[in-house]
């Protein structure tokens, strides 16, 4: 076929073609039989709504917790107090060092960078100590969800404690990082 001759076969090839899809579409609505919009037996709900007698049952004893957890409770508890002490002891010569600490980069300005370096590294004991708790914690708490266990509030005591010695730790170094920097 050349171009010409389909030129002017084209609007009658449009026109065959929509008469085609016209008779589809026909074709598709002549049907009258449209399933039901109401409801289906499996779908209607039943019952009260109220629980059933004897259902209501209060849950289950959880579990206290092992001696095993308690050993490491108190181990964990005992690391980190023993990194606050060695934190407090070496707090009072930090601080006399950024207080007496003179320009940047100079002698003194060091000698309290060391201090306060020597300060986190006297913390990280209660830090990793705190960084256990927190994961057994989570641990405890995924074991039973819906309420805490016993393990979970012991652990959450030892954390509690841990974490109180851990954000003092952390407030004497930001105020001491803040007097070097300022």
């Amino acid at each position: 076929m050349t171009r010409a001759t389909f030129r002017k076969a084209a609007p009658r090839i449009k026109i065959a073609m929509a008469l085609g899809a016209a008779s589809l579409l026909q074709a598709c609505a002549a049907s009258s039989e449209y399933p039901s919009l109401a409801r289906r037996t499996a779908e209607r709900v039943e019952g009260s709504g109220t629980p059933a007698a004897g259902a209501t049952q209060a849950p289950a004893p959880l579990p206290p917790a092992t001696a095993d957890l308690s050993a490491r409770l108190n181990g964990l508890l005992s690391a980190a107090r023993q990194a606050n002490a060695r934190f407090e002891a070496r707090r009072p010569s930090a601080e006399r060092a950024v207080a007496s600490a003179g320009a940047v980069s100079g002698e003194t300005w060091t000698s309290a960078q060391v201090a306060v370096s020597d300060l986190q590294a006297a913390r990280s004991g209660a830090v990793t100590a705190l960084a256990e708790l927190d994961q057994l914690y989570v641990d405890a708490r995924a074991d039973y969800p819906a309420q805490v266990s016993p393990a979970a509030a012991a652990i959450a005591t030892a954390r509690d404690e841990v974490q109180g010695w851990v954000e003092s730790q952390d407030a004497t170094i930001d105020r001491l990082g803040r007097r070097l920097k300022g």
